[in-house]
């Protein structure tokens, strides 16, 4: 599987129909994958809002990630994990790899350090990902990391890389460059005025050049 494209990061949003249409809308414009995060959510919630994104998901022929929970990921079947600092279970990388098995994406958050990185790879993760690379609405107090990261770690370890934090559409194709072969981003697409349209745009740029590849979905 080609770990590359735009992956719609969900809002913490309480209300599930609403959410749903959000994520519907990315999905038609050829998003490739969704992580699904709600801190603030119940448990109850968080199973209900997650087996809900997994089903229109699978309608779009998408691919699910769940943030920072392995459990829900093996339990709903998911796609796959994103997990942070303090999310593996045990505090163990290996063990999430384990956990979910050969199939599933383990993705990494690496912030700015290449030694967790290193940790990630070795552990078995599928892509690693590195932020905030720009001002974060949605994590203001989040460590910045520098552009050049991204291909240092793309050339050291060859694995996927995600660029998370502040991603606009007019700094995304700098990413790209910069060696990203996914865009995580919240914001910017779920506050557009015209959600499908923004993430048609985000698909296009990693397929300039090849138009009829544009708008997509990354297989």
């Amino acid at each position: 599987m080609k770990l590359r494209g735009l992956c719609a990061v969900t809002l913490d949003d309480p209300l599930l129909p609403r959410l749903s249409a959000l994520v519907k809308a990315a999905l038609d414009g050829g998003t490739p994958f969704v992580q699904y995060r709600n801190k603030m959510a119940s448990r109850p919630l968080r199973r209900a809002q997650a087996a809900e994104m997994l089903r229109i998901c699978r309608a779009s022929g998408a691919k699910l990630i769940i943030n920072d929970d392995v459990w829900l990921a093996v339990e709903i079947g998911a796609d796959g994990a994103h997990l942070g600092r303090d999310d593996a279970p045990g505090g163990s990388l290996a063990a999430a790899r384990d956990a979910l098995g050969p199939k599933r994406i383990l993705g990494v958050s690496c912030y700015n350090e290449l030694a967790r990185a290193e940790e990630a790879a070795a552990a078995g993760a599928d892509y690693l990902a590195f932020g905030s690379m720009f001002p974060s609405r949605t994590k203001p107090g989040a460590v910045r990391a520098p552009l050049e990261l991204l291909g240092e770690a793309r050339r050291r370890f060859g694995l996927p890389v995600a660029a998370i934090g502040g991603i606009t559409l007019d700094n995304a194709s700098q990413m790209i460059a910069a060696g990203a072969d996914m865009l995580a981003v919240v914001s910017d697409l779920f506050d557009a005025m015209n959600i499908k349209a923004r993430a048609e745009a985000y698909q296009a740029l990693f397929y300039q050049g090849t138009s009829a590849n544009r708008g997509k979905r990354a297989s």
